[in-house]
C-alpha cells in the first residue's frame, strides 16, 4: 500500500478554482489538473457530532450519507464524510467547488476519494547547461474513481447533500491499515503535547511511538505514523531553534573571515534559517590530515539524549583521545540532506574519504554513506544497538534478568564468527525470540556491527572489546538537555580549547615522564622510545602478557611457519600465527594488529621464541607514535608549492636513478659485466647527448623536440654515421657534445646541491615544528604550575 506524505499543520488550506462562467448566480468550477499538489486532502474534524441531520444530532457514527442529508456547517459535512471513509477504507479529499458571482461566497462543495481522476503528466522542461535537478516520480496512485460527496448550501444556511456516489473501482483498505491513509492522519492537540515533552527528554521517535502506541492502546488509536512523528517533530526542532541559526551563520561568517581556513557550508540559501549547516576549523581539518583513517559520524546529540539537533565528525588521535573533524547542524534528516552532509564534510577534508566510518544504526545514513563513501567500511555503533535493545525488547528484559549480560557476551566476548553464530542461535532459542522482527533485522546487518566480522578493518581501537571514547563524548559535560544553539556556539570553543590542553598535557606527560620498564627486552625500549605513553603502555602490557604464552610450530614451508599460541594450561584456548621468516610478517587470528595498530600477545609471542629482538618498521603505525604530527603536514606544503614541471623533473629523475642502479649492482659483480655496463652507459649518454642538441636547435626555431631520439636511433645504425659520433676524428659536432656534456655535468651538480638544500630545508623545517611543539609544551608545563 503506497503511503502518501502529511503535511503538519493545525489550519486547512482551502482549494478553490475560478473560471469564467455564462451563468448569472454561479460559475461552474471543472476538475483541477491532477498534480496531487492542488487538491486538498481532507483532514479528520473534532467534534462531528455537532452537525444535524434534518432538525436532529446524528449521533450515529455508522450513518451512510444519502441526499437530502442536511448539516449545519460545510466542515461537519466535510469531517462527517472522512469519518464514513475511515470506518469503509478509503481516503479522501477535496475536488470542486462553486461560488456566487455576487460576492464569491463557496455554495457546493465536492468531496472525492483520494484516489479519483487520473494524473496529468506535465511537460517536462528542458534541461539547461548545468543540468536541471529531475524530481524522483511519485507513485501512481489516481485510479479514476468516481465515489464522492457533493454538498449544497440553501437560503438557511444549511448545507444539503445534492449527489452520493458509493461505488469504488479499487480495493478499500482493511481497518487494520486505515490509520496509515492521509486523510485520517493526524497529529492531534494531546498527542503533539505529549510529543513535544518526550523529545524535551531525549527520547527519539521509535520511542515516543512506541509510548503512544502503549498510551493509546494500539497504532490504530493513534491515528497517525511514526514518519508523521518524524516530521512533526523536525518542525518542532525548526520552532524550538527560530532565529538561533541565523546567530550560528553570523558567527560562523565572522570566524572564515578572520582565517579563510574555517570551512563552513548552508544546504539551500543561507538566508534560509532552517537549513543543515556544517563547519571545521582550521584545527579539525589539520587533525584529520593526521587521524583522519577512521572516523565517527557521532548523531546521539540530535534525538537520543539531546534537544540541540548537531552531529560532530570525530576521530581518534595519538594519546587514544578523541579529536574534532567538523560539525554538523541537522535541521532536515533525509538522505539527500546526509548525501550533501558527507560530500561538503569530505570536501572539507580534501577529497580524502577515510577507510572506516562508525555512525548510529539507522536506514537513511547507511544509504548516504554507501553513496559518498563506497569504499569505506561502514561500521554501525555497537552501543547505540544495545541501547535500542533496552527498548525494543524491554519486555524481554523484565521477564529474564540475565538475557541482557548473556546478549553482551554473545556479541562482545565471542572470538570467531562460528563461536557468535552458535551462541547467538542457542541465544534466540533459550529465550524463544525466533519471531522477534528487531532481532532479525539486526542479524541481517551483523557484518556491520558485531566485532568478529569487523576485525580485518582498522579502526583504532585498543582492544575489540573496547568502545571508543570517541563516540558520544567529545562535547559531554558541555552539552546538556537544556542547550540551546546560542550557547552551544560559546560552549563549542571551550570544548575545542578544553580537548587541546588535554592533548597538550598528554605530550608532555609522553616527552617527560618516562615509563617505567618491565622487561629487559630491546623491544620493549625500542617502543616506549617511539610510541607515545597511552599507547606505550598498551603495547607493553602485551608484551608482558608474552611471558605467559607458549608458541608451538604446527606447520613449515620454505614461505610460511605457522605457530599454534595458547597461554599456559590454556591449550584448548589458541591462536594461530602465521610468520614469513624471510620478510619478518606475522598475521594472528585474533586480528588485532588490523583492528586497532598495535601488535597482538599472539605475534609477539612468535617473535620472541623466533629472536626477533626490535619491532619490524611495517609493524609500527606512525598516526600512534610521538612524531605522528610531524613532518607530514610540512611535506605537503612543500609540495604543493612545486609547480607540475618540478614534479615531472623529479619523477623522471627517480626512475632513472632507479633504473641506472640496477646497472650498476649487476655490473660490479664481475669484470665482464662491468665492461658490458660500462659500453651500454657510454652509448647511452651519447644518444642523450645528440637529443638534447637536437631539442635545443629545434627549440631555437620555434618548434618542438617529439620523436626526436627515434630519428637519432636510426642514424646510429649507420656504421659511417656511428663511427663519426663515437670514434672518428675530432668535429665540430664533437666539440658541441664536450661542452653539452660539461653543461649537463654542471646542472647535475646544481641540481644535487638543490635537493641537498632542500632536505636540509625540510631537516630545519621538522625540527622548528619539534622545538614549536616542545615550547607548547613548556608553556602548558608552567600554566599547570601557575595553577597549582
Amino acid at each position: 500500500m503506497e503511503l502518501e506524505p502529511l503535511g503538519i499543520r493545525n489550519d486547512v488550506i482551502e482549494f478553490d478554482m475560478f473560471s469564467l462562467g455564462v451563468g448569472d448566480e454561479t460559475i461552474d468550477i471543472e476538475h483541477p489538473i491532477e498534480g496531487g499538489e492542488n487538491n486538498q486532502l481532507m483532514e479528520p474534524f473534532d467534534g462531528i457530532v455537532s452537525g444535524r441531520i434534518s432538525g436532529e444530532v446524528y449521533g450515529d457514527r455508522n450513518l451512510e450519507p444519502y441526499e437530502g442529508m442536511e448539516f449545519e456547517s460545510e466542515e461537519a459535512a466535510k469531517a462527517f464524510y472522512n469519518l464514513y471513509a475511515r470506518r469503509v477504507g478509503f481516503s479522501t479529499r477535496v475536488s470542486m467547488s462553486r461560488r456566487s458571482r455576487r460576492d464569491g461566497a463557496i455554495i457546493q462543495r465536492s468531496f472525492v476519494c483520494a484516489r479519483e481522476g487520473f494524473r496529468v503528466e506535465k511537460e517536462k522542461p528542458e534541461r539547461d547547461g548545468g543540468g536541471a535537478r529531475i524530481k524522483r516520480p511519485r507513485a501512481e496512485t489516481r485510479v479514476g474513481c468516481k465515489a464522492m460527496l457533493v454538498v449544497k448550501i440553501q437560503n438557511l444556511g444549511r448545507w444539503v447533500v445534492s449527489g452520493f456516489v458509493k461505488e469504488h473501482n479499487h480495493e478499500l483498505v482493511p481497518p487494520d491499515k486505515v490509520h496509515c491513509l492521509r486523510s485520517h492522519r493526524h497529529v492531534s492537540g494531546p498527542a503533539k503535547s505529549l510529543i513535544d515533552t518526550l523529545q524535551g527528554a531525549g527520547i527519539g521517535p521509535s520511542g515516543i511511538m512506541s509510548t503512544l502506541i502503549k498510551e493509546y492502546g494500539g497504532i490504530r488509536s493513534v491515528g497517525f505514523t511514526e514518519r508523521d512523528c518524524r516530521n512533526y517533530m523536525r518542525s518542532s526542532k525548526q520552532r524550538t531553534l527560530g532565529g538561533d541559526t541565523q546567530t550560528l551563520l553570523d558567527y560562523l561568517k565572522q570566524k572564515h573571515l578572520e582565517n579563510p581556513s574555517f570551512f563552513y557550508a548552508v544546504q539551500g540559501d543561507e538566508d534560509h534559517c532552517m537549513s543543515n549547516i556544517f563547519w571545521a576549523d582550521p584545527k579539525a581539518r589539520s587533525n584529520f590530515s593526521y587521524f583522519g583513517d577512521t572516523v565517527t559520524f557521532d548523531t546521539a546529540y540530535r534525538s537520543n539524549r539531546y534537544r540541540l539537533p548537531f552531529a560532530p565528525f570525530t576521530g581518534v588521535n595519538h594519546h587514544g583521545q578523541p579529536v574534532l573533524f567538523g560539525c554538523a547542524l541537522l535541521i532536515n534528516e533525509s538522505k539527500a540532506s546526509f548525501s550533501w552532509l558527507f560530500s561538503t564534510w569530505l570536501t572539507a577534508m580534501c577529497g580524502k574519504p577515510p577507510v572506516s566510518i562508525t555512525t548510529d544504526h539507522d536506514r537513511v545514513i547507511r544509504l548516504a554513506v554507501k553513496q559518498v563513501f563506497p569504499e569505506a567500511r561502514h561500521r554501525f555503533c555497537k552501543w547505540h544497538i544495545f541501547k535500542e535493545c533496552q527498548e525494543k525488547l524491554s519486555h524481554v528484559l523484565s521477564e529474564n534478568i540475565n538475557f541482557e549480560a548473556e546478549f553482551h557476551k554473545c556479541v562482545s566476548l565471542t572470538e570467531s564468527i562460528e563461536e557468535f553464530e552458535a551462541c547467538w542461535f542457542t541465544l534466540i532459542d533459550k529465550y524463544d525470540l525466533g519471531e522477534n522482527e528487531w532481532l532479525q533485522a539486526i542479524y541481517a546487518d551483523r557484518k556491520q556491527w558485531v566485532p568478529v566480522y569487523l576485525r580485518d578493518t582498522f579502526f583504532a581501537e585498543m582492544s575489540i572489546m573496547q568502545h571508543s571514547d570517541s563516540i558520544n563524548s567529545y562535547f559531554d559535560g558541555y552539552v546538556n538537555a537544556s542547550t540551546t544553539l546560542q550557547q552551544f556556539i560559546k560552549l563549542y570553543e571551550k570544548a575545542v580549547e578544553s580537548r587541546y590542553e588535554k592533548e597538550v598535557k598528554a605530550d608532555y606527560d609522553t616527552m617527560h615522564i618516562g615509563p617505567a620498564l618491565k622487561t629487559p627486552s630491546p623491544m620493549e625500549k625500542q617502543a616506549a622510545e617511539i610510541y607515545t605513553r597511552k599507547l606505550f603502555i598498551k603495547f607493553q602490557e602485551e608484551l608482558v602478557e608474552t611471558l605467559t604464552f607458549l608458541a608451538t610450530k604446527v606447520d613449515d614451508n620454505e614461505a610460511t611457519t605457522v605457530f599454534q599460541v595458547a597461554k599456559f594450561g590454556e591449550s584448548h584456548k589458541s591462536y594461530v600465527v602465521h610468520y614469513n621468516v624471510r620478510e619478518i610478517k606475522a598475521s594472528c587470528s585474533c586480528q588485532m594488529f588490523e583492528y586497532s595498530g598495535l601488535l597482538c600477545r599472539h605475534i609477539l609471542t612468535v617473535f620472541r621464541v623466533t629472536n626477533v629482538l626490535t619491532l619490524p618498521p611495517c609493524y609500527v603505525l606512525k598516526r600512534w607514535t610521538r612524531n605522528a604530527k610531524s613532518g607530514l603536514m610540512l611535506e605537503e606544503q612543500t609540495c604543493n608549492l612545486l609547480n607540475s614541471c618540478q614534479e615531472s623533473f623529479n619523477v623522471r629523475y627517480n626512475n632513472l636513478q632507479r633504473e641506472a642502479f640496477k646497472y650498476v649492482d649487476e655490473g660490479g659483480k664481475d669484470e665482464e659485466c662491468y665492461q658490458v655496463a660500462m659500453d651500454a652507459l657510454r652509448e647511452a649518454a651519447n644518444k642523450v647527448a645528440i637529443v638534447k642538441k637536437t631539442c635545443a636547435g629545434v627549440s631555437n626555431s620555434g618548434g618542438t623536440c617529439k620523436g626526436v631520439f627515434a630519428t637519432q636511433e636510426s642514424h646510429v645504425n649507420n656504421p659511417f654515421e656511428a663511427r663519426q659520433l663515437s670514434g672518428g676524428p675530432s668535429t665540430p659536432v664533437d666539440e658541441q657534445d664536450k661542452k653539452i656534456q660539461k653543461l649537463t655535468w654542471k646542472l647535475e651538480r646544481a641540481r644535487q646541491k638543490c635537493e641537498l638544500y632542500r632536505t636540509n630545508l625540510m631537516t630545519v623545517l621538522k625540527d622548528i615544528e619539534q622545538q614549536k611543539l616542545q615550547l607548547t609544551v613548556k608553556v602548558q608545563s608552567i600554566k599547570l604550575g601557575m595553577k597549582g
